[in-house]
């Protein structure tokens, strides 16, 4: 994801290490850099071509923001990868479950850098060795006290 170095990443092997985590300090990932070319890439992977995301000139002209923006879903497609820079999971298999309230709080300007605290709000046993993970995401951009996103992300795991 070439993000930059970060602390230690966190090293998880059964259910007790994940329940342990519940009501600990946020586990935080390494920054990320937002570029022009990324943006373009997700807006043609998805579609969106708005122009406040991947036209420069116009976004600098007419744009509330001075520049191009990141879309929030790119924000938001960040966070798996993010959790994976942060936390190793020993598991036989895990999944993305879902999302319940997100909220994209702030732009994303384009040439900023992301990173994303985890914060772990829930933990619930599920059959054949494995939990759900109810994790509190705040993404915040490099320079700014406002966070960009905040999402709470569900993740399976079974070890």
């Amino acid at each position: 994801m070439t993000s930059l170095p970060v602390a230690p990443v966190i090293t998880l092997a059964d259910t007790g290490a994940v329940h342990a985590l519940l009501g600990g300090e946020p586990l935080v990932s390494g920054w990320v850099e937002i570029d022009q070319a990324r943006v373009d890439r997700f807006a043609d992977a998805t579609g969106d071509r708005q122009w406040i995301h991947v036209d420069p000139e116009r976004a600098r002209r007419e744009s509330p923001f001075g520049g191009p923006i990141a879309h929030g879903f790119l924000t938001l497609s960040l966070i798996p990868g993010l959790l994976d820079e942060t936390v190793t999971l020993q598991q036989r298999m895990g999944v993305n479950y879902g999302l319940n309230r997100v909220r994209f709080t702030a732009p994303v300007p384009v040439g900023t850098k992301v990173r994303a605290r985890f914060a772990v709000q829930r933990v619930t046993d599920v059959d054949d060795n494995g939990v759900q993970v109810e994790w509190m995401v705040t993404l915040e951009r490099e320079g700014s006290e406002r966070p960009v996103c905040i999402a709470q992300f569900i993740t399976r795991h079974h070890f």
